[in-house]
């Protein structure tokens, strides 16, 4: 069978199921003040690095311990970001002063240090490990951006690039290897890993002229996505040989991965015209949440199995979620699911009988869409 009509079926299967309880578990940020939060990190000690949200749009980075909401945000600052926290509670991210953003590793107890920039106005933090090292992008004087490692003591350093103009990192493992995304020569954007003894490394696509890596494990494990030939994408796991596809194992709609922990479980998010669901990839198996009463956002998966992330009610609400939850049926929303997945299912099915008739009448060649 084919796989994305397999996929489909398992949905269907799914709303034929028994009902659960909702997957996802909100972390109790106060909301009223603010229109949206937003959970990116959470340690092994249950201290999780947060956004909150006004209702304008503005970001304030906070700091989540035993349900006490600590904002991080310094006198002057305007407006502030945090997207990583290691296992001793230090953060990354970044905060704004007038124009300029400026990347930071913050403490609850001994501050803030600015990591500099790479000689443009402004850069940001993305991620940090347990030795305090610190990845994320600058402007550099040409105004392009390019990726950066931070060392404790030290300036920043310029990874470079794939020979193109623009780098990004957005991770950073504690053996100290950086992945992210850096434009190559022709303009297109590719998955970079980065060792001190090898540098810069391409880690290609799944055939489009895209990828991007989101986040890496001890083991050295990639994911992230990339566009395949038909310009759709596919979330995608890199063992250090080879890029495997996740998104083939999820058989339709644009998927994302977001986090992996030294498990192996890999996390992110499925879209399609009508839903967004929340994936697992963990002991070889793959399993679908309806946003609902799920994950609509997943940004990390830490070692305790807890995926960190946001769910969605009149608004993102910062939220965690067991990567081996059992996925969630609201049998009073069966119809509105079901019509959603039967028309994916058409639409697959339809797409499939349209490539066997384009085989037969074109010799097997199959022409992908813009």
């Amino acid at each position: 069978m084919h796989h994305a009509l397999r996929s489909s079926l398992f949905l269907l299967a799914l709303i034929g199921g028994h009902a659960a309880a909702s997957t996802s578990h909100s972390l109790g940020i106060e909301r009223k003040q603010y229109g949206e939060s937003i959970a990116y990190d959470m340690n092994a000690a249950g201290q999780v690095a947060a956004v909150i949200k006004e209702k304008d749009g503005t970001t304030h980075a906070v700091f989540l311990e035993k349900g006490k909401l600590i904002k991080l945000e310094m006198p002057g600052e305007t407006e502030s970001e945090v997207k990583r926290i290691n296992d001793k509670g230090e953060v990354v991210g970044s905060s704004k002063k007038g124009e300029s953003w400026s990347a930071f590793i913050r403490t609850r107890n001994h501050g803030t240090q600015d990591l500099g920039t790479l000689g443009g106005p402004s850069s940001y933090g993305a991620a940090l490990n347990n030795a305090g090292l610190a990845v994320g992008f600058s402007d550099t004087p040409e105004r392009d951006w390019h990726a950066f490692l931070y060392t404790p003591g030290e300036a920043l350093k310029d990874l470079g690039t794939l020979g193109g103009k623009v780098s990004y990192a957005s991770a950073i493992n504690n053996p100290g290897r950086v992945v992210g995304s850096a434009m190559i020569a022709d303009g297109s954007r590719h998955a970079f890993i980065y060792d001190a003894a090898s540098g810069m490394s391409d880690l290609g696509t799944l055939g489009g002229r895209y990828s991007s890596a989101t986040a890496i494990n001890d083991q050295g494990v990639v994911v992230g996505a990339s566009e395949m030939k038909d310009r759709r994408w596919h979330a995608f796991m890199h063992d250090g040989k080879q890029m495997i596809d996740l998104g083939a194992k999820i058989g339709f709609g644009d998927s994302f991965a977001t986090g992996i922990n030294n498990e192996g479980h890999v996390v992110g998010v499925v879209d399609t015209v009508d839903m967004r669901l929340s994936f697992v990839w963990r002991d070889n198996k793959m399993t679908l949440h309806p946003a609902g009463k799920s994950l609509y956002l997943t940004n990390a998966i830490n070692d305790g199995g807890q995926v960190i992330g946001a769910s969605y009610d009149r608004g993102l609400n910062a939220a965690t979620m067991p990567s081996n939850a059992i996925p969630f049926v609201d049998l009073g929303g069966n119809k509105i699911l079901g019509f959603n997945v039967v028309m994916v299912l058409l639409a697959l099915t339809i797409a499939i009988f349209r490539k066997r008739l384009k085989g037969l009448f074109f010799e097997n060649k199959l022409f992908f869409g813009a």
